[in-house]
């Protein structure tokens, strides 16, 4: 009888041991992270029909979000604010074409880059203009607040001596429209921007490459090296899936030849 009792108690603990390792501890439920977005800057990020996030970084999080085992919140946020936001915890990255640049590396960390960009003046399609006109003829030069575009042309104007008047904007789109409407001559905005709304027919052309390229990359809080190393993985898993080439022509990401237009 004790050796029964005694058996029976093993296969009970080995029952319950075992049921344990198939079932989900309380607590240890996917994590979810919140990305704050541009919802005006595709083909990267934007709202879509439905009002729903959308766009090649929303698609991108999202798979990696699924191999890595986390879920993923996007929520569209002004970008003038979007890295405070992400330092004050109401976001937990920013995975929306941010460039990485020396002011914000002081204040967030990035990820490994997945997109090389490189800023340009857009104008309309029978303007004729130089680029020394542009810089030094006290034009009106319509930009996105809170850019890397913004920042080199606010840094390197007083140094060079040019006399533009930056019009800041909320968005790319906004800066498109008033350009399309004659309030602005010249924009500056990043390839791929100036080439995806060109391909949604927009009558704009660029007209030239200025400043320097950067690199697109996630910021992440500057303690959060657990999520880093997560997005990180997640992009080397993502680059050698096929469907990182179906995402580049599911949202036409091309790559931009700066020499074509020097």
């Amino acid at each position: 009888m004790l050796k029964k009792t005694l058996f029976a108690g093993i296969a009970l603990a080995l029952s319950i041991a075992v049921m344990g390792l198939g079932a989900t501890p309380a607590g240890a439920e996917e994590k979810t992270y919140v990305n704050g977005i541009d919802e005006s800057f595709p083909p990267f990020a934007y709202m879509d029909n439905n009002g729903n996030p959308a766009g090649f970084d929303v698609d991108a999080m999202n798979w990696i979000a699924d191999k890595m085992g986390f879920k993923v919140e996007h929520r569209p946020m002004d970008w003038n604010t979007i890295i405070p936001s992400l330092k004050t915890k109401r976001i937990d990255m920013v995975c929306s074409g941010m460039s990485v640049n020396e002011e914000r590396s002081k204040e967030v960390n990035f990820s490994e880059p997945y997109y090389r960009s490189s800023p340009v003046l857009v104008v309309l399609p029978d303007t004729e203009i130089t680029k020394e006109q542009i810089f030094t003829g006290n034009m009106n030069l319509g930009i996105q607040r809170g850019t890397s575009e913004a920042q080199w042309l606010e840094k390197n104007k007083e140094p060079n001596g040019w006399n533009y008047t930056l019009m800041y904007y909320d968005n790319q789109t906004m800066a498109i429209e008033d350009l399309i409407n004659g309030r602005v001559k010249v924009i500056g905005t990043d390839d791929v921007s100036a080439m995806n709304a060109i391909a949604q027919g927009r009558k704009i052309k660029i007209f030239a490459p200025y400043g320097e390229a950067t690199n697109f990359a996630v910021a992440i809080r500057k303690e959060d090296n657990e999520l880093l190393n997560k997005i990180n993985e997640g992009y080397k898993l993502l680059k050698a899936d096929p469907y990182w080439e179906e995402l580049k022509a599911k949202h036409n990401i091309q790559e931009f030849n700066p020499e074509e237009y020097k």
